[in-house]
């Protein structure tokens, strides 16, 4: 095979400094959830006073997590957030089983979870984006058939978009977030400031019920902070793409003292201004909570909260992806995915495979639709990867006593945590008893067929060489290692 010389420097650069950092967070976090339906804690909880104190308490929880995962990845500077820490904790305490949970966590993430996810979101981009124009251009008359054929039309837009520009460089993916996270932002507080005038005209009869009507029940109490927390979920996507963070040891525990706060704030404002028109029965019932706030608030200007949403998700959608990426970078250096995955652009410094590879697995979602129930049934396993990553924590503490720790969390924080991710793992199984689960146990269990014969016993087809061969003159990628074949 011809021998093509490496990129300058062999590998991902670092080029996101704290900012981006913080925006990375920012996306993930922020999806449609709190325009559209954040009504689980309500509903369960049972008052607007217990509700805001789910929101605000879910985040300190989220804080906590996050905290977890700023210790790791100053410890572990590698890309790929509980994949890298996972690999680090017990690769070498077994030959076989040692490497197993991290494949296993890069098998769900990569092959269904994190492209599924991002097949859903870009559907929900599709639809509000094209929601304010509906009336304008005359689409109420189409038939339900045709216009569900055009949302997925320019969902097919959007991800080639995306995929484009984490393709093309990282400084373009950083401009392209950063201008989208101020813009979610400023749709979050178009919502705030407009409780904060119906506050101020006199609207507080939904927020004067106070606690009355508190569920006590536990097990609804579980439900309510169950629905809370997964509303915060992507509070680790820093630590995914820890090798482009300049100076990770200092900006990756700042990103996230400094994002997780904001968006707590965030929620729990958007929330009390909800209950300032709505009613905590229209809010469980509505089918859109931001549109009916922004009909009974905006007036002519009720345009911006689709818009909102269509700039949260693009932005959520993007960034979803870009840490995936580097997921499959980092498992594919391990010798746990295909290897031409671990292959950069000669020029661009970005794994021009990886991307390409989710983008093929985000159409085919998309094209499937009904994926819904697939990302229901993979969910629940999230905080299972991040209760492994906590677990990784404390094994490292124990096995690597004397490694330089630039930042360190008090050992209760990592106990507390998992037994969160325990709780969050256990709930929707007990509340849920659905055969559903059992498939998701069938899916690790493919893993697993996986794993023994082309990880563990290293079997690998001659054909891949020519493959190999192939994608590297096609997209112009190099290994980054120093053995170039």
């Amino acid at each position: 095979m011809t021998h093509i010389a490496e990129p300058k420097g062999g590998g991902l650069k670092r080029e996101m400094g704290l900012m981006s950092a913080i925006n990375v967070i920012i996306s993930v976090m922020i999806g449609s959830g709190i325009f559209v339906s954040p009504t689980g804690a309500l509903k369960y909880s049972g008052s607007v006073g217990f509700c805001l104190v789910v929101w605000a308490v879910c985040g300190v929880i989220s804080l906590l997590g996050a905290l977890c995962f700023a210790e790791l990845g100053t410890i572990v500077p590698r890309s790929g957030a509980e994949y890298a820490y996972l690999i680090e904790a017990f690769k070498k305490s077994h030959r076989y089983w040692g490497p197993l949970p991290s494949f296993i966590c890069a098998w769900v993430y990569v092959v269904v979870l994190r492209p599924a996810e991002i097949a859903v979101i870009i559907l929900t981009f599709a639809e509000y984006s094209i929601l304010p124009f509906i009336n304008v251009l005359g689409l109420e008359s189409l038939p339900k058939e045709d216009l569900h054929n055009l949302i997925k039309l320019v969902a097919l837009l959007g991800l080639g978009i995306i995929t484009y520009i984490n393709v093309s460089s990282v400084k373009l993916y950083v401009r392209i977030n950063n201008i989208f996270g101020f813009c979610k932002v400023f749709a979050c507080l178009i919502v705030i400031f407009g409780g904060i005038y119906q506050l101020a005209i006199g609207n507080v009869e939904n927020l004067s019920r106070g606690f009355a009507g508190t569920n006590f029940n536990p097990g609804n109490i579980a439900l309510a902070f169950y629905n809370g927390l997964w509303a915060y979920d992507g509070w680790s996507s820093v630590t995914t793409i820890t090798e482009e963070i300049k100076k990770p040891e200092v900006n990756i525990p700042r990103s996230i003292v400094i994002a997780v706060p904001i968006i707590t704030g965030l929620y729990v404002f958007m929330n009390m201004a909800y209950m300032t028109v709505l009613s905590p029965e229209e809010m469980i019932n509505s089918e859109a909570v931001g549109l009916d706030f922004g009909a009974r608030t905006l007036g002519s200007f009720s345009f911006l909260i689709p818009l909102g949403v269509a700039l949260s998700t693009f932005g959520c959608a993007l960034s979803i992806q870009f840490g995936v990426t580097r997921l499959c970078y980092v498992a594919s250096q391990e010798g746990q995915m295909l290897e031409p995955l671990s292959y950069i652009h000669v020029r661009r410094a970005t794994p021009v495979p990886a991307v390409i590879m989710q983008g093929i697995l985000a159409f085919a979602f998309i094209m499937v639709g009904n994926i819904e129930t697939l990302i229901e049934l993979a969910s629940f396993l999230i905080w299972f990867f991040y209760g492994s990553a906590f677990i990784a924590l404390l094994t490292l503490r124990r096995t690597q006593p004397n490694v330089h720790r630039p930042y360190k969390v008090p050992l209760f924080v990592p106990i507390f945590a998992l037994a969160v991710s325990v709780f969050l793992s256990v709930v929707p199984i007990v509340t849920d008893p659905s055969p559903k689960y059992f498939f998701a146990v069938g899916f690790i269990l493919s893993g697993v067929a996986v794993y023994t014969p082309f990880v563990y016993y290293g079997i690998r087809p001659k054909w891949m060489d020519k493959v190999t061969y192939l994608l590297q003159v096609l997209y112009e990628v190099v290994p980054t290692s120093e053995k170039v074949d």
